[in-house]
């Protein structure tokens, strides 16, 4: 097994779990949290993966959403893993939207990023194997959510990879990264100046160039301070209208962008979730 396990704890008759592992994408040591609820002990669950925003860790939604008491009661494995690779010899920056913390969900290209920072292939391939090989999950029946710069990350992986989620879901996502200082930022300064190259990492031109699911959920606060100039969740609207894709747009007054406000509409997500993912 390579799965280190790090610490468990009882939580509503499930286990609450963070694990480390040795990842051959990132080229480190990483950690993910994992929760799985009672119903695992007598086989493999639905999973919903979390996805976290710029300066998070594993931590932050196992900790902060409140999301386990109602995942206990569908039965739903919760997946959080680490926003970028971090320690030694892996290069950072100082300003909180880039470097460690600030992986962006994508493989990098250009140096010296490109050596560690590799958490596409990492979320989409490596871990997903890693965690279905040893823990109670059911593979086919997994679903996406995600915050900010990881309700990027769950759209765009979602969009690249539809016959594999069930269903995506995002608080106040990064819609589209070609169109905002947070996105340009990290999309140049890890993918370079070609911006062909950053489409693969915007849900709004992924969709542009043909890229589909059924439907997507969004929960956004009206008093969000990122809402104008990073997060834009009209252009993801006009981008669903066009296209024909089913999108719930949640604009939530006087919610801002804290976990506060993710803890406020996680229910409603996990059953959204929990329903397509019992194929309801």
């Amino acid at each position: 097994m390579t799965l280190e396990l790090v610490s468990e704890a009882r939580c509503f008759d499930g286990l609450q779990r963070t694990y480390r592992h040795p990842s051959a994408a990132t080229g480190t040591p990483m950690r993910v949290a994992v929760y799985l609820p009672p119903q695992a002990e007598h086989g493999p669950v639905p999973v919903v993966w979390f996805l976290a925003g710029l300066t998070c860790t594993e931590d932050n939604f196992t900790q902060k959403a409140g999301a386990q008491r109602v995942a206990a009661e569908l039965g739903l494995a919760l997946i959080a893993p680490d926003t970028s690779p971090r320690g030694e010899g892996v290069p950072d920056d100082p300003a909180y939207d880039f470097g460690q913390g600030a992986g962006f969900y994508l493989d990098a290209t250009v140096s010296p990023w490109s050596q560690h920072f590799q958490m596409r292939r990492y979320i989409e391939d490596e871990l997903p194997r890693l965690l279905g090989a040893e823990l109670p999950i059911d593979p086919t029946r997994q679903s996406l959510c995600g915050h900010s710069m990881g309700g990027h990350g769950a759209l765009t992986i979602a969009l690249r990879n539809p016959s594999r989620y069930k269903a995506v879901s995002a608080f106040a996502p990064i819609v589209s990264p070609l169109n905002c200082p947070w996105g340009e930022k990290a999309l140049s300064g890890y993918l370079g100046p070609d911006r062909v190259a950053w489409r693969p990492y915007d849900a709004c031109a992924l969709i542009a160039d043909g890229a589909r699911v059924p439907e997507i959920l969004v929960d956004q606060g009206t008093a969000d301070p990122f809402l104008e100039r990073e997060l834009k969740p009209h252009l993801l609207e006009e981008a669903c209208r066009t296209t024909g894709i089913a999108l719930t747009l949640n604009r939530r007054p006087g919610y801002d962008h804290s976990y506060f406000f993710i803890a406020s509409f996680m229910e409603s997500h996990l059953r959204w979730h929990a329903e397509r993912l019992n194929g309801g």
